[in-house]
């Protein structure tokens, strides 16, 4: 048995001073006051158990660090796979959203172009009409009812026409398509719809047939 202080007989045990105290208080030590100073009464085997306790908290903080490495590299990896896979799913959608917007304008092109081929039947229809038929003379500022100028321009159809004269199928077709080809340019011919139709008491189309 030996007497110690109590700051002593913490460091042995590997305690804190309070631990002592209320050790002592408990009476699981025993404790012993000489010239005003208390000592704590240690036995042999007491004083060699604090060693082993600091042998084993030594080991300890060698291990946890490599566990705690380890597990962060591995949360670390998983992370860096939801990224990946994120990035992958973003590119994706980009890709889809591109496609769709292509998609929708190529939509929207083809109705504009069926509304302008609507449109241009509609434009040649009256058109028809008004080369079919004139307003007369507009009397104090009204107009007065359209009637039909045949007898100023005889409107014929190139089909018709070319059935009413002695040509060949083979020429026929030659010649459609020669009206067809100068259409657009030539001002002697009028279109309506898709037909075309020649004036032949004001032009002369020897070189079209």
């Amino acid at each position: 048995m030996s007497k110690v202080t109590i700051h002593d007989a913490a460091e042995l045990l590997g305690v804190s001073k309070e631990a002592i105290h209320n050790r002592i208080r408990r009476g699981s030590l025993q404790s012993v006051v000489e010239d005003g100073i208390k000592l704590v009464i240690l036995d042999k085997d007491e004083s060699v158990q604090p060693l082993t306790k600091k042998t084993t908290t030594q080991k300890i903080p060698h291990q946890t660090p490599d566990r705690y490495y380890k597990f962060l590299e591995e949360q670390n990896e998983k992370l860096q796979q939801k990224v990946e896979t994120l990035e992958k799913e973003t590119r994706s959608l980009r890709d889809q959203k591109e496609q769709m917007l292509i998609e929708e304008r190529i939509k929207i092109e083809c109705i504009y172009k069926e509304k302008d081929e609507q449109l241009k039947n509609i434009i040649n229809a009256i058109s028809s009409k008004f080369m079919l038929y004139t307003p007369q003379e507009m009397i104090e500022g009204e107009i007065a009812q359209e009637t039909p100028i045949q007898e100023e321009r005889r409107l014929v159809s190139v089909n018709k026409h070319l059935k009413s004269r002695d040509f060949s199928k083979k020429e026929r077709n030659r010649i459609k398509e020669n009206f067809a080809r100068n259409a657009k340019e030539d001002t002697r011919i009028i279109t309506i719809g898709k037909k075309y139709y020649i004036d032949l008491q004001k032009y002369d189309y020897s070189d079209l047939m």
